[in-house]
């Protein structure tokens, strides 16, 4: 018989966590930092007795929101390319359901996050208990049935000896490349405090590796051959690329076989944005030079990416007749996309492999100067897109599509000057060249994929996948935690930061340097450009007084310093370029949090480049104005590949 220990289902969890390791190249790294969690009925007793009484090694800390702190949670993660993580734990009800948009866009982007909502009582002795949610058809079902499709594994514990076989099974998922996301292990929070005699060797040190599977022969001779045959192809640098740390692989085979690469959001910044290879963002939000070399390649070679619609434009980016796609990937589901022939296995070892056999053809592409013609037209819009001012009231933003009164509205209420391209090249020439930035949901990310450039692997952390707004305050806390000695920068849009920002607090009590820059535009303006470029007014997307049926009156001014200042954070209110680029210098020597209220002219984020974005317009509308629309939304739907 063996050994064994008598403990509470949550002590045995903690216990457990603590020791579980990963090992990736023959480097041994703890996997579990600590646990993130909002204390409420249903897991303070169970589980919070077990961090206080014996946390071992594990930090505890203090979320303000669900979805916030795992927001930190994921990017911390990320930012360690997936081989550390912070589980969180909620209270049931409530503080479960808010974690679960968290859990998806986890699964979304393949970032390993454990959640651990506590559930209703396993005895139902005292349903319903607070905070329960019944369904009439079935005791059985609770608020955390709702982890089910958003997460890759989930469970409930309803008896203390069933977390042994459900941690083990999280750690499989956690801890494998090509199926991690969400793990939802759900706690009955009377069952938290049940003990059990748990075997000794469940709580021995277990090292999960981290392998990298080389695509097979047959795969690799396929792909090998078809584009032995291109004569113009280009690579598209997904998050794989990043996670498998094959940056430098990448860069070394499109200097070999002189091929270029474009972007996604995920893999921008696995290979230095200097490489004489790289185009820059793909896609919807991709560069000129990106699309226009995309449009005329022959093969596409797609490695580690999922081949959203914004990378491929839906569907509709790569107009060469009979155009092939090589797809690398270590999730076959992935693999299989837009009709590619495939090489399964990690992005590293799989290029690696396929450089020999390109090699040994003695391939080279056939480009002669559209890769350098690409470039330097790109270089140049960069610089005007920098150096856009404004000018008074003759003032021309690059978006057309607008509502006449906002831009003079905006300025005068706000005395805000700033262009919001100029805002970026700002940014990007003041801080420094390690720091990260991060960036999701608005047109942030679309300026950001184009104009943001780094030389630092990884120092472009987006969260894309999902396009979740809220993301960026909070996961400017997790990037911080994981990289200590770095600054950090988040651009986030002012709706963005009013969706979520209470990890701001904190950010405060763990005594984080951080830096947030908000650009405020006064609304959802990536949202109104969409809708008036399809015909449909200024609805519901800029922050404007109610008339009692619709948003339309005057524009609403926000002066988000003094948020900042509420949660004692060192402010700055920047109204020119010249007051950003100071604020900037000056944060540098500040020790704590610093929060940048940027005042950004509406409709002066980038536009399309040699792209387009499928949407569901009506195609039935009294207004001119979307039938116009609806038939450019025709032309690209027909132009565009159908699977």
């Amino acid at each position: 018989m063996s050994k064994t220990i008598r403990m509470t289902t949550a002590q045995a969890l903690v216990k457990f966590l603590d020791n579980q390791y990963v090992s990736v190249d023959g480097k041994e790294i703890k996997f579990v930092e600590g646990f993130f969690t909002i204390f409420g009925h249903g897991i303070a007793v169970g589980l919070g007795e077990a961090l206080d009484t014996d946390p071992g090694q594990l930090r505890v800390l203090q979320g303000r929101n669900e979805q916030g702190m795992c927001h930190t949670a994921i990017a911390f993660a990320k930012q360690n390319q997936r081989r550390r993580i912070i589980p969180c734990a909620s209270s049931v009800g409530p503080g479960a359901a808010n974690m679960v948009t968290a859990c998806a866009t986890a699964t979304v982007n393949n970032i390993p996050l454990l959640v651990f909502p506590a559930d209703t009582f396993a005895s139902r002795q005292p349903d319903p208990v607070l905070q329960q949610l019944e369904q009439s058809s079935s005791l059985a079902t609770t608020t955390n049935d709702a982890f089910k499709p958003v997460c890759r594994y989930w469970d409930r514990i309803t008896r203390p000896e069933m977390i042994m076989s459900a941690l083990i099974n999280a750690m499989r998922v956690l801890t494998d490349p090509a199926e991690t996301g969400a793990c939802c292990i759900s706690l009955c929070q009377d069952v938290e405090g049940e003990s059990f005699d748990y075997p000794e060797y469940f709580f021995k040190k277990r090292v999960h590796k981290i392998t990298r599977p080389v695509a097979v022969e047959e795969e690799l001779d396929e792909i090998a051959d078809i584009i032995a045959e291109a004569k113009k192809p280009i690579v598209i640098v997904g998050g794989g690329v990043r996670y498998s740390d094959a940056g430098e692989t990448v860069e070394k085979f499109c200097e070999e076989f002189k091929i270029p690469f474009g972007e996604s959001q995920a893999g921008k910044s696995a290979c230095k944005s200097s490489h004489p290879y790289c185009l820059g963002g793909i896609g919807v939000t991709g560069t000129y030079a990106s699309n226009v070399i995309a449009k005329d390649a022959d093969v596409v070679i797609a490695i580690g990416t999922r081949l959203s619609d914004f990378t491929t434009s839906s569907k509709w980016l790569f107009k060469r007749e009979n155009v092939k796609f090589v797809t690398i990937n270590n999730s076959r589901f992935h693999a299989y996309k837009m009709d590619a022939s495939m090489a399964v296995g990690d992005a590293k070892v799989t290029v690696e492999a396929l450089t020999e056999k390109l090699r040994e053809k003695q391939y080279v592409s056939q480009y002669r100067n559209e890769i350098t013609d690409a470039k330097k037209k790109w270089d140049e819009e960069m610089v005007r897109l920098g150096s856009i001012q404004y000018t008074g009231d003759d003032f021309e933003p690059i978006i057309k599509a607008r509502d006449p009164r906002t831009i003079p509205e905006f300025v005068r209420l706000t005395n805000g000057t700033i262009t919001q391209t100029a805002a970026l090249a700002a940014i990007r020439r003041v801080i420094d060249e390690d720091a990260t930035i991060i960036t999701a949901g608005g047109s942030l990310p679309s300026c950001m994929q184009r104009m943001w450039t780094t030389d630092k692997r990884g120092g472009y952390h987006a969260e894309y996948g999902y396009s979740c707004m809220g993301y960026e305050v909070a996961a400017t806390l997790g990037v911080k935690f994981a990289e200590p000695e770095n600054e950090v920068y988040c651009v986030v849009g002012d709706s963005s930061f009013q969706m979520l920002h209470s990890e701001i607090m904190t950010i405060m009590q763990e005594r984080q340097k951080v830096n947030i820059l908000i650009f405020d535009n006064c609304g959802f303006g990536c949202i109104n450009n969409l809708e008036m470029n399809h015909g449909i007014g200024s609805l519901a997307t800029e922050y404007r007084y109610t008339d009692g049926k619709k948003p339309t009156g005057d524009l609403i001014p926000v002066d988000y310093a003094k948020i900042g200042e509420g949660y004692g954070l060192k402010t700055y209110t920047c109204r020119t370029i010249a007051e950003l680029e100071d604020a900037l210098k000056d944060a540098k020597s500040q020790e704590i949090a610093c929060l940048f209220d940027l005042k950004v002219i509406p409709k002066t984020m980038s536009d399309g480049y040699e792209s387009w974005w499928n949407v569901g317009l009506a195609d039935t509308s009294e207004k001119a104005s979307v039938k116009e629309a609806w038939g450019r939304v025709m032309e690209g739907r027909n132009a565009a590949r159908k699977y």
